[in-house]
This record gives structure tokens, C-alpha cells and sequence, in this order.
């Protein structure tokens, strides 16, 4: 398959979605979607033939789809695993998504899955590593596929390319389209010190085909990529940006865990519209109170000399 090369892959502005969640489903088959597309975590389908799978395929003959992973673990040394890139690819053949779309990032090494989308050092060496297998993995799927900006709490000392100018070599190398993720651009750059705004400014606006909002929670030094809470007003003034830059794309309102009822998350995905008609949310930044645990804790250790701790 060649590379694409047209402005955002040629692929539509789907308009307002959300998540979907199992807690929703019987809401939905009630009610109605009420919303003009839902993304799905690939890998809570692959191998579900059971409730949601009958929900997901109902859907999917009506309204569009769009695939996002957690597991193609790009920055790996590990070898691709196409045992997964072949069900993700049958997943695809059955829901037909407009795109498919996962992070950049790696999730594990020798086997092990953490569960975590990690970072890695953004240089030369990672970024031909990075194109390789992303060139590989578009051949194999044979669909549109997106990169997506992650969420981050240290860095490498090995770093010599900032994310937003490694991304966009990254589309251009490979022909791959971006998942601008507004709220992990805002949690990284309160993590790491950079300015939000030149980041979302420097990410090549024609490859943008999808954009992420969300609510992190502040845990004092650093924000942390809860999904937990409503999307807070600086996000939304960065999601503003964001729609501005790109002339309108795709907009995606995650949220995993304290999942509200239907109508509730709707509400919240309503405020999008309101952005984009000039009012501002002004929600402040959920707070972590004492004690508040985190959804998948890792230990490291800060004094090790390839990595660099984040500076608020």
C-alpha cells in the first residue's frame, strides 16, 4: 500500500463522539446513540462475541466506528507481534472503522505487557525505528492508521527531537495521520515545562485527522491522565486552538473510569459545541485528595542515569 500523502488522509470530520462503554450499552440499544460516532478500545473486542460485540456490530451497520489501541507497542524493541496485527485486522474486517489509530509510545519488553503506554527517548535512532515498524504495520492492515501524542511523567536524557517536531517528521515519513490528544499536549507540558500552545501551533495542522479531550486530575507536581473527570477550561481553550488550526476535525470525549450515565457524558460532550460557538467551561482541574491511588502505579527510579525526572 502506498503512502498517503492528502491532507488528513482524505478521511472526514465525523463530528462529536464518545467512548464506547460497557456501562452504556443497554442506554444506547434503549435510547439511541445520540451522538454521530463511537470510538471502541480494540482490544476489548478482539475475540468478544458475547453483549457488547452484538451492541458494537449493531452500531457499526449505521453510524461509524473508529478503532483505538493500546497495544501495537511501536517504540519496542520487540519484534511486531502480528499474531495481534492479525486480529486487530480481522477485528477491522468485521467493523469496517474509519481509521485505526494507537500511541506513541511502547507498552513492553521480552513478552511482558505492562499495561502502561511508555515513553522513549525521541532521536534519530527512535524515530527510524518508529517509521520502520509504523510502515510495516500500515502495509499489514491496509487501513488508514493514526499516532497519537501521549501522556507523560519523565523524560530521556537521550532526547534530542521535541514530540511535536517528531511527530510531524513522523507523518511525513510514513504517510500517517495524527490523533491530537489536547488533553495529554496539557497534562505533558505542566509535566515537562513546555508551552501547550507551541506544541499544538508546531503539529502539522493538514495531518491532524482526529483530536482527544479529557479530564486529568492534579496530584501536585504532576497531572496525571486520569480520564476520570470533566475536561477543565484550559483544555477546552487548547481543544479551541486545536479546531481553529486544523479548520475542524473529528472530536473524541474520553472517559474511563468514574464513568457518569449517559446523559451526563453527553452533556459533557455537548460543551465541545459550545467551545466552538465562543463559550468557555470555566471547570477547574480535579484535585487528588490524600490517599487517592493511582489507576497502575509504577516504581522507578529517578537517579538512574538515562532518564530524566519531569520538571512542573
Amino acid at each position: 500500500m502506498s503512502s498517503v500523502t492528502a491532507p488528513r488522509l482524505g478521511l472526514p470530520n465525523l463530528g462529536y463522539g464518545v467512548g464506547l462503554r460497557n456501562c452504556h450499552l443497554q442506554h444506547i440499544m434503549e435510547h439511541g446513540a445520540q451522538v454521530d460516532w463511537f470510538e471502541i478500545i480494540s482490544e476489548n473486542f478482539i475475540g468478544n462475541y458475547g453483549w457488547s460485540r452484538y451492541v458494537l456490530d449493531s452500531l457499526a451497520e449505521r453510524m461509524p466506528i473508529v478503532m483505538h489501541g493500546v497495544s501495537l507497542s511501536l517504540g519496542s524493541s520487540d519484534p511486531l507481534d502480528f499474531h495481534y496485527l492479525g486480529q486487530l485486522k480481522g477485528l477491522a474486517s468485521a467493523v469496517a472503522p474509519a481509521w485505526i489509530s494507537d500511541h506513541l509510545c511502547w507498552t513492553g519488553v521480552a513478552g511482558i505487557n505492562s499495561h502502561d503506554l511508555l515513553p522513549l527517548p525521541l532521536n534519530e535512532e527512535s524515530f527510524n525505528h518508529v517509521a520502520r515498524r509504523l510502515k510495516v504495520v500500515q502495509e499489514y492492515l491496509e487501513r488508514p492508521l493514526l499516532i497519537e501524542n501521549p501522556s507523560s511523567y519523565l523524560t530521556f536524557s537521550q532526547s534530542t527531537i521535541p514530540e511535536w517536531e517528531f511527530l510531524g517528521a513522523l507523518t511525513r515519513e510514513t504517510g500517517c495521520g495524527l490523533l491530537l490528544d489536547v488533553n495529554n499536549v496539557y497534562v505533558s507540558a505542566h509535566n515537562h515545562g513546555f508551552d501547550a500552545e507551541h506544541y499544538i501551533r508546531a503539529i502539522p495542522a493538514d495531518r491532524v485527522v482526529q483530536l482527544h479531550i479529557a479530564g486529568p486530575t492534579d496530584y501536585g507536581d504532576y497531572l496525571i491522565d486520569t480520564h476520570d473527570h470533566p475536561v477543565p477550561a484550559r483544555v477546552w481553550e487548547l481543544y479551541a486552538l486545536a479546531q481553529e488550526l486544523t479548520g475542524g476535525v473529528s472530536t473524541l470525549l474520553e472517559w474511563d473510569a468514574n464513568i457518569p450515565d449517559y446523559p451526563n457524558l453527553l452533556a459533557e460532550l455537548d460543551k465541545a459545541r459550545q467551545v466552538l460557538a465562543g463559550r468557555r467551561p470555566q471547570v477547574p482541574v480535579a484535585q487528588a485528595t490524600a490517599g487517592t491511588p493511582l489507576s497502575n502505579p509504577i516504581d522507578f527510579q529517578l537517579n538512574e542515569p538515562h532518564v530524566r525526572a519531569a520538571t512542573p
